[in-house]
Protein backbone atom coordinates (compact mmCIF):
# COMPACT_ATOMS: atom_id res chain seq x y z
CA UNK A 1 0.00 0.00 0.00
CA UNK A 2 2.82 2.18 0.52
CA UNK A 3 4.06 2.25 -2.81
CA UNK A 4 0.23 2.86 -4.34
CA UNK A 5 -0.29 6.83 -3.24
CA UNK A 6 3.16 7.46 -5.25
CA UNK A 7 2.41 5.53 -8.39
CA UNK A 8 -1.05 7.39 -8.58
CA UNK A 9 0.92 10.35 -8.65
CA UNK A 10 3.38 9.19 -11.64
CA UNK A 11 0.24 7.69 -13.65
CA UNK A 12 -1.34 11.22 -12.69
CA UNK A 13 1.32 13.12 -13.92
CA UNK A 14 1.58 10.91 -17.23
CA UNK A 15 -2.33 11.18 -17.86
CA UNK A 16 -1.93 14.90 -18.21
CA UNK A 17 1.15 15.08 -20.54
CA UNK A 18 -0.87 12.64 -22.76
CA UNK A 19 -2.00 14.41 -26.01
CA UNK A 20 -5.16 12.51 -26.31
CA UNK A 21 -6.24 14.31 -22.96
CA UNK A 22 -5.72 17.81 -24.68
CA UNK A 23 -9.49 19.03 -25.19
CA UNK A 24 -10.76 18.24 -27.84
CA UNK A 25 -12.24 22.33 -29.11
CA UNK A 26 -7.78 23.32 -29.70
CA UNK A 27 -7.14 20.58 -31.49
CA UNK A 28 -6.63 21.71 -35.06
CA UNK A 29 -8.62 19.61 -37.91
CA UNK A 30 -7.30 19.63 -41.78
CA UNK A 31 -10.97 17.78 -42.78
CA UNK A 32 -11.35 20.28 -46.03
CA UNK A 33 -15.16 19.52 -45.07
CA UNK A 34 -14.22 21.77 -41.93
CA UNK A 35 -15.54 25.22 -43.29
CA UNK A 36 -16.65 28.70 -41.88
CA UNK A 37 -19.92 30.19 -41.62
CA UNK A 38 -20.60 33.99 -40.92
CA UNK A 39 -22.98 36.62 -39.43
CA UNK A 40 -24.17 37.96 -42.69
CA UNK A 41 -23.08 36.75 -46.17
CA UNK A 42 -22.65 40.74 -47.44
CA UNK A 43 -21.39 43.94 -45.41
CA UNK A 44 -23.06 46.91 -46.35
CA UNK A 45 -21.69 49.82 -45.93
CA UNK A 46 -25.23 52.22 -46.66
CA UNK A 47 -24.18 54.97 -45.11
CA UNK A 48 -23.80 58.42 -47.65
CA UNK A 49 -19.86 59.23 -47.95
CA UNK A 50 -20.23 62.56 -49.78
CA UNK A 51 -20.18 63.63 -45.86
CA UNK A 52 -18.93 60.62 -44.00
CA UNK A 53 -15.18 59.64 -44.67
CA UNK A 54 -14.99 56.25 -42.59
CA UNK A 55 -17.54 53.67 -41.42
CA UNK A 56 -16.96 50.64 -39.38
CA UNK A 57 -19.21 46.95 -39.68
CA UNK A 58 -18.87 44.09 -37.74
CA UNK A 59 -18.40 40.50 -39.10
CA UNK A 60 -18.80 37.00 -36.89
CA UNK A 61 -16.79 34.41 -37.96
CA UNK A 62 -18.05 31.38 -37.03
CA UNK A 63 -16.64 27.34 -36.37
CA UNK A 64 -19.08 25.55 -35.76
CA UNK A 65 -16.84 22.10 -36.02
CA UNK A 66 -15.90 20.50 -32.64
CA UNK A 67 -12.43 20.71 -33.24
CA UNK A 68 -10.36 23.91 -34.02
CA UNK A 69 -9.44 25.46 -37.68
CA UNK A 70 -6.69 27.32 -38.80
CA UNK A 71 -7.92 30.08 -41.03
CA UNK A 72 -4.80 30.34 -43.99
CA UNK A 73 -5.07 33.91 -44.76
CA UNK A 74 -7.85 36.48 -44.52
CA UNK A 75 -8.04 39.38 -47.05
CA UNK A 76 -9.53 42.50 -48.75
CA UNK A 77 -8.56 44.27 -51.49
CA UNK A 78 -9.12 48.10 -51.73
CA UNK A 79 -10.93 49.55 -54.94
CA UNK A 80 -10.24 52.81 -56.75
CA UNK A 81 -12.50 55.35 -54.57
CA UNK A 82 -12.23 53.00 -51.41
CA UNK A 83 -9.89 51.91 -48.75
CA UNK A 84 -10.89 49.18 -46.83
CA UNK A 85 -9.04 47.86 -43.61
CA UNK A 86 -9.78 44.76 -41.14
CA UNK A 87 -9.17 45.32 -37.28
CA UNK A 88 -8.35 41.46 -35.72
CA UNK A 89 -6.92 40.72 -32.39
CA UNK A 90 -6.23 44.29 -32.14
CA UNK A 91 -4.31 44.44 -35.02
CA UNK A 92 -5.64 46.81 -38.54
CA UNK A 93 -4.69 44.51 -41.52
CA UNK A 94 -5.63 43.87 -44.84
CA UNK A 95 -4.29 40.07 -44.73
CA UNK A 96 -4.12 38.25 -41.43
CA UNK A 97 -2.31 34.70 -41.63
CA UNK A 98 -3.15 31.73 -39.51
CA UNK A 99 -5.73 32.62 -37.29
CA UNK A 100 -6.80 29.51 -35.01
CA UNK A 101 -10.99 29.45 -34.47
CA UNK A 102 -10.97 27.11 -31.53
CA UNK A 103 -13.96 24.54 -32.04
CA UNK A 104 -17.51 25.90 -31.49
CA UNK A 105 -16.36 29.57 -31.31
CA UNK A 106 -16.22 32.64 -33.29
CA UNK A 107 -13.62 35.18 -34.60
CA UNK A 108 -14.98 38.36 -34.62
CA UNK A 109 -13.58 41.18 -37.64
CA UNK A 110 -14.31 44.54 -37.41
CA UNK A 111 -14.39 45.84 -41.39
CA UNK A 112 -13.68 49.48 -42.05
CA UNK A 113 -14.02 51.41 -45.35
CA UNK A 114 -12.86 55.11 -45.83
CA UNK A 115 -14.13 56.62 -49.23
CA UNK A 116 -12.60 59.39 -50.64
CA UNK A 117 -15.38 62.09 -50.24
CA UNK A 118 -14.28 64.12 -53.27
CA UNK A 119 -17.43 63.72 -56.25
CA UNK A 120 -16.28 62.23 -59.28
CA UNK A 121 -18.59 61.54 -62.60
CA UNK A 122 -16.27 58.51 -63.40
CA UNK A 123 -16.88 56.86 -59.50
CA UNK A 124 -18.94 53.98 -59.34
CA UNK A 125 -22.23 54.37 -57.04
CA UNK A 126 -21.74 51.01 -56.06
CA UNK A 127 -18.12 49.66 -54.86
CA UNK A 128 -18.32 45.83 -55.03
CA UNK A 129 -15.75 43.76 -53.46
CA UNK A 130 -14.73 40.09 -51.47
CA UNK A 131 -13.43 39.92 -47.88
CA UNK A 132 -12.14 36.27 -48.66
CA UNK A 133 -11.24 33.29 -46.21
CA UNK A 134 -9.15 30.31 -46.85
CA UNK A 135 -9.16 27.42 -44.94
CA UNK A 136 -8.02 23.75 -45.30
CA UNK A 137 -7.80 24.32 -48.92
CA UNK A 138 -11.32 25.81 -48.87
CA UNK A 139 -11.78 29.59 -50.40
CA UNK A 140 -14.65 31.15 -49.07
CA UNK A 141 -16.02 34.80 -49.69
CA UNK A 142 -18.65 37.66 -48.03
CA UNK A 143 -19.39 40.47 -49.82
CA UNK A 144 -18.63 43.97 -49.44
CA UNK A 145 -20.52 46.84 -50.47
CA UNK A 146 -19.90 50.10 -50.50
CA UNK A 147 -21.97 52.77 -51.84
CA UNK A 148 -19.32 56.08 -53.48
CA UNK A 149 -21.25 58.67 -54.36
CA UNK A 150 -24.43 60.60 -52.88
CA UNK A 151 -27.86 59.25 -53.83
CA UNK A 152 -30.67 57.33 -52.99
CA UNK A 153 -30.32 53.83 -52.87
CA UNK A 154 -32.79 51.05 -53.12
CA UNK A 155 -31.39 47.60 -52.28
CA UNK A 156 -33.61 44.64 -52.24
CA UNK A 157 -36.35 47.43 -51.62
CA UNK A 158 -40.37 47.26 -51.55
CA UNK A 159 -41.43 50.78 -52.11
CA UNK A 160 -44.05 52.96 -50.92
CA UNK A 161 -47.33 51.96 -52.33
CA UNK A 162 -47.14 55.83 -54.20
CA UNK A 163 -43.64 56.50 -54.44
CA UNK A 164 -42.21 59.29 -56.01
CA UNK A 165 -38.99 59.28 -57.44
CA UNK A 166 -37.44 63.06 -57.37
CA UNK A 167 -34.60 64.07 -59.83
CA UNK A 168 -32.66 66.12 -56.80
CA UNK A 169 -30.14 62.85 -56.58
CA UNK A 170 -29.67 59.82 -58.64
CA UNK A 171 -30.82 56.36 -57.67
CA UNK A 172 -29.22 53.27 -57.42
CA UNK A 173 -31.08 50.09 -57.49
CA UNK A 174 -29.44 46.73 -55.57
CA UNK A 175 -30.84 43.26 -56.11
CA UNK A 176 -34.47 44.81 -57.15
CA UNK A 177 -36.91 47.43 -56.35
CA UNK A 178 -40.35 46.04 -56.07
CA UNK A 179 -43.64 47.56 -56.96
CA UNK A 180 -46.49 46.01 -55.39
CA UNK A 181 -49.74 45.08 -56.96
CA UNK A 182 -52.11 48.03 -56.31
CA UNK A 183 -49.61 50.40 -56.27
CA UNK A 184 -48.06 52.92 -58.58
CA UNK A 185 -44.27 54.81 -58.68
CA UNK A 186 -44.11 57.76 -60.66
CA UNK A 187 -40.55 58.54 -62.00
CA UNK A 188 -40.06 62.65 -62.44
CA UNK A 189 -38.75 64.20 -65.62
CA UNK A 190 -34.80 64.42 -65.67
CA UNK A 191 -33.92 61.79 -62.62
CA UNK A 192 -30.86 59.15 -63.13
CA UNK A 193 -31.45 55.79 -62.29
CA UNK A 194 -28.34 53.98 -61.87
CA UNK A 195 -28.70 49.94 -61.20
CA UNK A 196 -26.29 47.37 -60.36
CA UNK A 197 -25.31 44.45 -61.84
CA UNK A 198 -28.27 41.70 -62.41
CA UNK A 199 -30.68 44.56 -60.90
CA UNK A 200 -34.34 44.76 -61.58
CA UNK A 201 -36.98 47.23 -61.09
CA UNK A 202 -39.75 44.66 -61.15
CA UNK A 203 -43.25 46.36 -61.49
CA UNK A 204 -46.40 44.38 -60.16
CA UNK A 205 -48.54 47.49 -60.07
CA UNK A 206 -48.24 50.78 -62.02
CA UNK A 207 -44.97 52.62 -63.05
CA UNK A 208 -45.19 56.31 -64.43
CA UNK A 209 -42.78 57.80 -66.23
CA UNK A 210 -42.73 61.45 -66.75
CA UNK A 211 -46.84 61.03 -67.28
CA UNK A 212 -47.50 64.82 -67.58
CA UNK A 213 -44.24 66.06 -69.09
CA UNK A 214 -44.81 68.31 -72.33
CA UNK A 215 -42.02 70.12 -73.82
CA UNK A 216 -42.36 73.18 -75.22
CA UNK A 217 -40.03 73.18 -78.41
CA UNK A 218 -37.47 70.83 -79.80
CA UNK A 219 -35.50 68.99 -77.43
CA UNK A 220 -31.50 67.16 -77.97
CA UNK A 221 -30.42 63.97 -77.13
CA UNK A 222 -28.77 65.44 -73.78
CA UNK A 223 -31.78 67.08 -72.84
CA UNK A 224 -31.89 67.37 -68.88
CA UNK A 225 -35.35 66.09 -68.91
CA UNK A 226 -34.93 62.96 -69.90
CA UNK A 227 -35.32 60.27 -67.59
CA UNK A 228 -32.58 58.20 -67.84
CA UNK A 229 -31.47 54.25 -66.87
CA UNK A 230 -28.43 52.91 -67.01
CA UNK A 231 -25.75 50.26 -65.07
CA UNK A 232 -23.93 51.89 -62.14
CA UNK A 233 -20.45 51.69 -63.49
CA UNK A 234 -19.53 55.01 -64.39
CA UNK A 235 -16.09 54.80 -66.30
CA UNK A 236 -15.92 55.00 -69.94
CA UNK A 237 -15.37 51.47 -71.00
CA UNK A 238 -18.83 50.73 -69.61
CA UNK A 239 -21.12 54.01 -71.05
CA UNK A 240 -22.39 51.69 -74.19
CA UNK A 241 -21.84 47.86 -73.09
CA UNK A 242 -25.03 45.75 -73.16
CA UNK A 243 -25.93 43.27 -70.11
CA UNK A 244 -24.68 45.44 -67.51
CA UNK A 245 -28.25 45.37 -65.40
CA UNK A 246 -31.43 42.92 -65.81
CA UNK A 247 -34.21 45.72 -66.87
CA UNK A 248 -37.47 46.86 -65.87
CA UNK A 249 -39.83 43.64 -65.14
CA UNK A 250 -43.89 44.28 -65.65
CA UNK A 251 -45.69 41.10 -63.68
CA UNK A 252 -48.95 39.65 -64.61
CA UNK A 253 -50.90 41.89 -61.71
CA UNK A 254 -49.48 45.01 -63.62
CA UNK A 255 -51.58 47.49 -65.79
CA UNK A 256 -51.82 50.97 -67.41
CA UNK A 257 -48.40 51.79 -67.17
CA UNK A 258 -46.24 54.68 -69.26
CA UNK A 259 -42.88 55.50 -70.02
CA UNK A 260 -42.39 58.81 -71.87
CA UNK A 261 -38.97 60.85 -73.16
CA UNK A 262 -36.43 58.01 -71.12
CA UNK A 263 -33.31 56.56 -71.99
CA UNK A 264 -33.26 52.56 -71.33
CA UNK A 265 -29.85 50.98 -71.79
CA UNK A 266 -27.21 48.60 -71.08
CA UNK A 267 -29.89 46.52 -69.56
CA UNK A 268 -29.79 42.50 -70.03
CA UNK A 269 -34.00 43.85 -71.11
CA UNK A 270 -35.53 46.90 -71.74
CA UNK A 271 -39.19 46.29 -71.28
CA UNK A 272 -39.92 42.78 -70.21
CA UNK A 273 -44.02 41.86 -69.45
CA UNK A 274 -43.64 38.68 -67.85
CA UNK A 275 -47.17 36.65 -67.87
CA UNK A 276 -46.55 33.13 -69.15
CA UNK A 277 -49.79 32.07 -68.01
CA UNK A 278 -51.61 34.52 -70.14
CA UNK A 279 -53.63 35.90 -66.91
CA UNK A 280 -56.63 38.16 -68.19
CA UNK A 281 -56.40 41.18 -68.14
CA UNK A 282 -52.82 40.83 -69.55
CA UNK A 283 -49.96 43.93 -68.54
CA UNK A 284 -50.68 46.97 -70.75
CA UNK A 285 -46.99 49.43 -71.77
CA UNK A 286 -47.24 52.44 -73.58
CA UNK A 287 -43.65 53.80 -74.36
CA UNK A 288 -43.67 57.10 -76.20
CA UNK A 289 -40.44 59.23 -77.22
CA UNK A 290 -38.42 56.85 -75.76
CA UNK A 291 -34.50 55.32 -76.68
CA UNK A 292 -34.22 51.59 -75.91
CA UNK A 293 -30.61 50.15 -76.78
CA UNK A 294 -27.47 48.10 -76.14
CA UNK A 295 -29.35 45.20 -74.85
CA UNK A 296 -28.24 41.45 -74.27
CA UNK A 297 -28.51 38.76 -72.02
CA UNK A 298 -27.17 35.32 -73.28
CA UNK A 299 -29.63 33.94 -71.13
CA UNK A 300 -31.88 34.33 -67.76
CA UNK A 301 -33.65 31.74 -65.32
CA UNK A 302 -36.85 33.41 -63.94
CA UNK A 303 -37.27 31.50 -60.51
CA UNK A 304 -40.88 31.54 -61.01
CA UNK A 305 -41.09 29.42 -63.94
CA UNK A 306 -37.51 28.32 -64.95
CA UNK A 307 -37.87 29.97 -68.07
CA UNK A 308 -34.56 30.82 -69.93
CA UNK A 309 -35.05 33.84 -71.74
CA UNK A 310 -32.92 35.48 -74.72
CA UNK A 311 -32.37 39.17 -74.19
CA UNK A 312 -35.16 41.82 -75.64
CA UNK A 313 -35.53 45.51 -75.97
CA UNK A 314 -39.20 45.22 -75.94
CA UNK A 315 -40.25 41.27 -74.94
CA UNK A 316 -44.01 40.57 -73.80
CA UNK A 317 -45.27 36.73 -72.78
CA UNK A 318 -48.73 37.72 -72.85
CA UNK A 319 -47.94 41.24 -73.08
CA UNK A 320 -49.47 44.35 -74.58
CA UNK A 321 -47.17 47.27 -76.01
CA UNK A 322 -48.40 50.62 -77.63
CA UNK A 323 -45.05 52.66 -78.72
CA UNK A 324 -45.02 55.71 -80.59
CA UNK A 325 -42.03 57.51 -81.90
CA UNK A 326 -39.55 55.37 -80.17
CA UNK A 327 -35.67 53.89 -81.60
CA UNK A 328 -34.60 50.33 -80.86
CA UNK A 329 -31.25 50.01 -81.20
CA UNK A 330 -27.82 47.84 -81.06
CA UNK A 331 -29.39 44.59 -79.57
CA UNK A 332 -27.81 41.93 -79.45
CA UNK A 333 -30.57 39.05 -79.66
CA UNK A 334 -34.26 40.98 -79.96
CA UNK A 335 -35.03 43.94 -80.29
CA UNK A 336 -38.69 43.05 -80.02
CA UNK A 337 -40.15 39.75 -79.24
CA UNK A 338 -43.33 38.69 -78.49
CA UNK A 339 -45.32 35.65 -77.57
CA UNK A 340 -48.09 33.52 -76.38
CA UNK A 341 -50.94 36.26 -77.27
CA UNK A 342 -48.98 39.93 -77.30
CA UNK A 343 -50.12 42.59 -78.67
CA UNK A 344 -47.80 45.11 -80.40
CA UNK A 345 -48.89 48.76 -81.90
CA UNK A 346 -46.30 50.24 -83.18
CA UNK A 347 -46.27 53.99 -84.84
CA UNK A 348 -43.52 55.80 -86.03
CA UNK A 349 -40.79 53.42 -84.44
CA UNK A 350 -37.39 53.00 -85.73
CA UNK A 351 -36.12 49.82 -85.32
CA UNK A 352 -32.15 50.22 -86.54
CA UNK A 353 -30.45 47.06 -84.67
CA UNK A 354 -26.78 47.28 -86.00
CA UNK A 355 -24.66 45.84 -83.87
CA UNK A 356 -21.94 48.47 -82.20
CA UNK A 357 -19.17 46.76 -79.77
CA UNK A 358 -17.60 49.03 -77.19
CA UNK A 359 -15.41 51.68 -77.43
CA UNK A 360 -12.03 49.73 -77.62
CA UNK A 361 -13.36 46.33 -78.61
CA UNK A 362 -12.07 44.28 -81.02
CA UNK A 363 -14.16 41.55 -81.04
CA UNK A 364 -16.77 40.92 -84.00
CA UNK A 365 -20.34 40.95 -82.91
CA UNK A 366 -22.22 38.34 -84.52
CA UNK A 367 -26.95 38.29 -84.15
CA UNK A 368 -28.12 34.98 -85.46
CA UNK A 369 -31.91 36.26 -84.55
CA UNK A 370 -34.06 38.72 -86.19
CA UNK A 371 -34.81 42.20 -84.74
CA UNK A 372 -38.90 41.13 -84.36
CA UNK A 373 -39.77 37.64 -83.78
CA UNK A 374 -43.26 37.04 -82.61
CA UNK A 375 -45.01 33.52 -81.88
CA UNK A 376 -48.36 31.69 -80.75
CA UNK A 377 -47.02 29.62 -78.41
CA UNK A 378 -44.10 28.72 -76.15
CA UNK A 379 -42.72 26.02 -74.05
CA UNK A 380 -41.86 26.39 -70.18
CA UNK A 381 -39.67 23.75 -68.86
CA UNK A 382 -39.87 21.78 -72.35
CA UNK A 383 -43.65 21.88 -71.85
CA UNK A 384 -45.71 23.64 -74.47
CA UNK A 385 -48.47 26.36 -73.22
CA UNK A 386 -51.63 26.23 -74.93
CA UNK A 387 -51.97 28.81 -78.03
CA UNK A 388 -52.95 32.12 -78.18
CA UNK A 389 -52.64 34.00 -81.31
CA UNK A 390 -50.20 37.68 -80.71
CA UNK A 391 -51.10 41.23 -82.71
CA UNK A 392 -49.25 42.95 -84.76
CA UNK A 393 -49.83 46.19 -86.30
CA UNK A 394 -47.48 48.66 -87.42
CA UNK A 395 -47.62 52.24 -88.94
CA UNK A 396 -44.96 54.96 -90.41
CA UNK A 397 -42.11 52.61 -89.01
CA UNK A 398 -39.12 51.04 -90.01
CA UNK A 399 -37.38 47.28 -89.17
CA UNK A 400 -33.58 47.49 -90.71
CA UNK A 401 -30.25 46.52 -90.01
CA UNK A 402 -26.88 44.92 -91.27
CA UNK A 403 -27.65 41.72 -92.29
CA UNK A 404 -27.07 38.82 -89.31
CA UNK A 405 -25.77 35.87 -90.01
CA UNK A 406 -28.20 32.80 -89.99
CA UNK A 407 -27.37 28.89 -90.10
CA UNK A 408 -30.85 28.64 -92.33
CA UNK A 409 -29.57 31.20 -95.05
CA UNK A 410 -32.98 33.59 -93.79
CA UNK A 411 -30.14 36.62 -92.77
CA UNK A 412 -32.02 38.89 -94.49
CA UNK A 413 -35.10 38.51 -92.21
CA UNK A 414 -35.21 40.87 -90.08
CA UNK A 415 -39.16 40.01 -89.43
CA UNK A 416 -40.15 36.72 -88.48
CA UNK A 417 -43.83 35.34 -87.84
CA UNK A 418 -43.21 31.76 -86.31
CA UNK A 419 -46.24 29.96 -87.01
CA UNK A 420 -47.66 33.09 -89.12
CA UNK A 421 -50.30 31.30 -91.19
CA UNK A 422 -52.65 30.56 -87.97
CA UNK A 423 -52.50 34.62 -86.95
CA UNK A 424 -52.07 36.03 -90.43
CA UNK A 425 -55.69 38.31 -89.68
CA UNK A 426 -53.55 40.11 -86.56
CA UNK A 427 -50.89 40.93 -88.96
CA UNK A 428 -51.01 44.66 -90.04
CA UNK A 429 -48.40 47.01 -91.65
CA UNK A 430 -48.41 49.74 -93.77
CA UNK A 431 -46.23 52.56 -95.05
CA UNK A 432 -43.14 50.87 -93.37
CA UNK A 433 -40.01 50.11 -94.83
CA UNK A 434 -38.81 46.56 -94.03
CA UNK A 435 -35.50 44.43 -94.44
CA UNK A 436 -37.38 40.55 -95.88
CA UNK A 437 -37.00 37.87 -97.80
CA UNK A 438 -39.75 35.82 -96.80
CA UNK A 439 -42.80 38.50 -97.05
CA UNK A 440 -42.47 39.54 -100.47
CA UNK A 441 -45.00 36.66 -101.53
CA UNK A 442 -47.43 34.65 -100.11
CA UNK A 443 -50.62 34.74 -97.41
CA UNK A 444 -47.48 36.87 -95.17
CA UNK A 445 -47.34 39.18 -97.83
CA UNK A 446 -45.90 42.60 -97.15
CA UNK A 447 -45.84 44.16 -100.80
CA UNK A 448 -48.85 46.20 -100.05
CA UNK A 449 -49.95 48.73 -97.86
CA UNK A 450 -47.47 51.56 -99.07
CA UNK A 451 -44.74 49.79 -97.48
CA UNK A 452 -41.12 49.66 -98.92
CA UNK A 453 -39.05 45.90 -98.89
CA UNK A 454 -35.24 45.98 -99.12
CA UNK A 455 -34.95 49.34 -100.76
CA UNK A 456 -31.06 49.23 -101.95
CA UNK A 457 -28.21 50.43 -100.06
CA UNK A 458 -25.72 52.31 -102.13
CA UNK A 459 -25.87 56.74 -102.43
CA UNK A 460 -29.59 56.36 -101.28
CA UNK A 461 -28.77 55.46 -97.55
CA UNK A 462 -31.60 54.85 -94.75
CA UNK A 463 -30.01 56.81 -92.19
CA UNK A 464 -27.56 59.52 -91.73
CA UNK A 465 -24.68 57.34 -89.74
CA UNK A 466 -24.61 53.30 -89.23
CA UNK A 467 -22.12 51.58 -88.69
CA UNK A 468 -19.74 50.59 -90.71
CA UNK A 469 -20.02 53.94 -92.20
CA UNK A 470 -19.92 56.43 -89.14
CA UNK A 471 -19.13 59.88 -89.72
CA UNK A 472 -17.00 60.50 -86.50
CA UNK A 473 -17.67 58.55 -83.27
CA UNK A 474 -21.67 58.62 -83.20
CA UNK A 475 -23.93 56.71 -84.64
CA UNK A 476 -27.16 58.94 -86.38
CA UNK A 477 -30.73 57.26 -86.69
CA UNK A 478 -31.99 59.93 -88.23
CA UNK A 479 -33.11 60.02 -92.09
CA UNK A 480 -30.07 60.33 -94.41
CA UNK A 481 -30.79 64.12 -97.11
CA UNK A 482 -31.77 61.13 -99.82
CA UNK A 483 -33.27 58.19 -97.44
CA UNK A 484 -36.03 56.36 -99.28
CA UNK A 485 -38.13 56.89 -96.00
CA UNK A 486 -38.39 60.40 -96.38
CA UNK A 487 -41.90 62.10 -97.24
CA UNK A 488 -43.21 58.35 -97.31
CA UNK A 489 -45.45 58.08 -94.78
CA UNK A 490 -48.81 58.48 -94.21
CA UNK A 491 -50.58 61.39 -91.67
CA UNK A 492 -51.24 59.79 -87.91
CA UNK A 493 -53.89 61.65 -86.15
CA UNK A 494 -52.91 62.85 -82.73
CA UNK A 495 -49.01 61.86 -83.64
CA UNK A 496 -47.56 65.53 -84.90
CA UNK A 497 -44.28 65.27 -83.15
CA UNK A 498 -41.34 63.02 -83.27
CA UNK A 499 -38.87 61.51 -81.23
CA UNK A 500 -37.37 64.57 -80.27
CA UNK A 501 -40.05 66.80 -80.60
CA UNK A 502 -39.91 68.21 -83.95
CA UNK A 503 -42.90 68.93 -85.83
CA UNK A 504 -43.56 66.28 -88.66
CA UNK A 505 -45.12 67.38 -92.04
CA UNK A 506 -49.36 67.28 -91.61
CA UNK A 507 -49.42 66.03 -95.36
CA UNK A 508 -46.20 63.69 -95.94
CA UNK A 509 -44.70 62.77 -92.98
CA UNK A 510 -41.20 60.93 -92.79
CA UNK A 511 -41.18 57.28 -91.63
CA UNK A 512 -39.43 56.22 -88.28
CA UNK A 513 -39.19 57.88 -85.06
CA UNK A 514 -37.34 60.89 -86.60
CA UNK A 515 -38.82 63.55 -88.83
CA UNK A 516 -35.82 65.07 -91.34
CA UNK A 517 -34.89 68.52 -90.24
CA UNK A 518 -34.99 71.07 -92.86
CA UNK A 519 -31.43 72.52 -93.31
Amino acid sequence: MRFLLPLLLVLSCLTVLLPGCEPKEDLLTTDSNATLTFSTDTVMFDTVFTSVGSVTKRLWVRNRNPRAVKVEEISIESQPGVTYSLLIDGDAVTTARDKVIRGKDSLLILVRATIDPTPSDEKPFLVDNNLRFRTNGNDQQVKVISYGQNAYFHSSAVLACDAVWKADKPHVIYNYALVNPNCTLTIEPGTRIYSHAGAFLVVKGRLRISPNYRPSGEIKADDRNIVRFQGDRREKEYAELPGQWGGIEFDASSHDNEIRFTEIKNASFGLLIYNPDNRQPRPKVTVENSIIKNISSYSLDFASGGLPLQGAGLLGLSGDFTVRNTLLTNCWEYAIWGAQGSVYELDYCTIANYLSAPAGSTSALIRQTPSVQLSDGIEINGRPRPLASPRFTMRNSIVWAQPRFAADGTGEDELVFSNGERYASNISISTSVLRTKSYTAGPLSQNKNGNILNPVEGPNYLFKSTPPRPRGKMFSYELDTLSPASNKGMPLPGLTTDLLNRSRDPNAPDIGAYERKNP
